[in-house]
């Protein structure tokens, strides 16, 4: 699931780099969980909670069913 879910986060990749940030993924849980680090402007966005559930997380839900969330670290 690990390379799915890398696979996923290189076409978020550009998203969040257009406006100065990154997404490194840290860890995939057993039971689905993607552990993600935001990066560049990403990490002290006030919006990046939202960018988190609403692009990253769904995005990845949609591309890798498995995936039950996405979490920050």
């Amino acid at each position: 699931m690990r390379d799915k879910v890398e696979a996923a986060l290189g076409r978020i990749r550009p998203g969040l780099q257009a406006d100065g940030g990154d997404i490194e993924l840290v860890d995939v849980t057993d039971d689905g969980v993607v552990q993600v680090r935001l990066q560049g402007a990403c990490a002290g966005c006030p919006m990046s909670q939202m960018t988190l559930t609403n692009y990253v997380e769904q995005i990845l839900k949609e591309m890798v069913p498995e995936v039950k969330r996405v979490q920050a670290v």
